[in-house]
């Protein structure tokens, strides 16, 4: 297994990357939906305070992951995988990135906005981004759970096609990605 990317797989930084962001922003969903379903309290609080915390470390290993994939340029799709599929991809990447960063990004400022500050495990605050508004608050708010949402609905679609073509297509996309697999025939 390679540290870096080779024209069949990805490298183990990059797999290490993908799972550790994909292991955490299932954390957050249950996190969020959980603390949500709890009455105003410590608990939720407590709740809360990890959700902004791994929201933060989702940013940093965002920021990470697109300067390792700048400086390592990803495999390229089979020969056969059709133009509007590959368009398909590179748009789903771009949405995913892009919501990598807003989504936390958003949860910051409203936290800002809320007074509450952003708390990275106990050991160092954040600085705030905006000042204390509970309108702006209302506003970004709302935005957090509309990307949400949206992160959702991108995800889901990027696993569906990624299972798409292991077990349709029959073709490597979905195993350069695995930890630990090999390319070589889809089951």
């Amino acid at each position: 297994m390679t540290l870096r990317n080779t024209a069949s797989a990805y490298g183990s930084i990059a797999k290490l990357l993908h799972w550790t962001i994909v292991v955490l922003i299932i954390a957050q969903f249950w996190l969020g939906y959980s603390a949500d379903d709890l009455p105003n309290g410590m608990a939720a609080l407590k709740l809360l305070a990890t959700h902004k915390s791994i929201g933060m470390t989702v940013l940093m290993l965002a920021l990470v992951r697109v300067a390792w994939r700048l400086a390592n340029p990803v495999p390229p799709p089979p020969v056969t995988t059709p133009r509007w599929q590959q368009l398909a991809a590179r748009t789903s990447h771009l949405l995913l990135y892009l919501l990598l960063f807003l989504q936390p990004v958003t949860g910051w400022i409203m936290s800002s906005a809320r007074n509450f500050p952003v708390s990275y495990f106990g050991w160092f605050q954040w600085p705030d981004l905006v000042r204390p508004s509970d309108e702006l608050h209302e506003r970004f708010e709302d935005i957090h759970h509309l990307l949400a949402e949206a992160l959702l609905v991108v995800a889901v679609v990027h696993a569906a096609a990624a299972l798409y073509h292991h077990f349709w297509v029959k073709d490597d996309v979905l195993r350069r990605m695995l930890p630990f697999a090999r390319p070589g025939k889809a089951s």
